[in-house]
Order: structure tokens, then sequence, then C-alpha cells
């Protein structure tokens, strides 16, 4: 990959890091609930649910931040854009729609068609073969 490519994404990464940063703190800051946020068993539920989607909004965040930061990296290891599966080159279209991509398009769809179906549905590959085994 070219030197200006691999300093665009380093740019972006470092970006996206410091706009995670900065809104995680944001998001911690309001996660308190006030007392008077639970006047009744309705304001109950919705400062529940409300909590719940901070939660899971901030989880989405972490991932995102660990994989932003493998990314970089692997910018300085200088295996960034190399598919982790095949070692070819992932490609610049795939990585500019998903930057933190680790598979080519190859290796993914194949990594989709051996993940786990189960009655209750698809198990997810960020479960890990220790959990997925266990289902």
């Amino acid at each position: 990959m070219r030197k200006e490519t691999l300093n665009r994404f380093k740019k972006m990464f470092v970006e996206e890091k410091r706009k995670l940063l900065f809104s995680d703190k944001i998001l911690r800051e309001e996660f308190s609930v006030n007392a008077d946020d639970r006047f009744d068993e309705i304001d109950q539920a919705s400062t529940d649910m409300e909590q719940s989607m901070r939660m899971r909004l901030c989880n989405r965040e972490t991932l995102y931040l660990k994989k932003v930061d493998q990314a970089l990296a692997r910018i300085e290891e200088g295996t960034f854009g190399l598919c982790d599966s095949c070692e070819e080159e992932i490609g610049l279209k795939r990585l500019e729609a998903r930057p933190t991509a680790t598979l080519c398009v190859s290796c993914k769809e194949e990594q989709e068609r051996k993940e786990i179906h189960t009655a209750a549905g698809l198990i997810h590959k960020s479960l890990g073969d220790t959990f997925a085994k266990r289902a």
C-alpha cells in the first residue's frame, strides 16, 4: 500500500479515536440517573430503557475503539491492508468501506459461510470459538 494511503488511514483512525474518547467521556458523565427521574413505574421503565440503550452504545463504541487501536497497530507494524487469513492485500474499496477490516472479501465470505447456525439463529463470531463450541 502506498505511503500516502497509509497516512490517510492513520489520520482517519487517530481522528476516530479522538471522537470516540470524547463521546465516551460525555456518555459516562450523563450516565447517572437522578432520583427525580423515578417518580412512578413508567418513569422507571423509561429511565431503565434509556440507560440500557446508553450501555449498548457505550459497549459498541468500546469494541469499535479496540478495532481502531488494532488498525493503528497494524499500520505501525506494516501489516495494515493485508488479510489475516490469506495474507493477500485487502482491496482499497473494501478498506474505504470498512477501514477496520482484517479479511479480504473472499476470506470474509468464507468465514461467514462457516459461522455456526443454531435453532436460535446465528451465533455471532465475536463470541469466539470457546463460546460457540459450548452452545
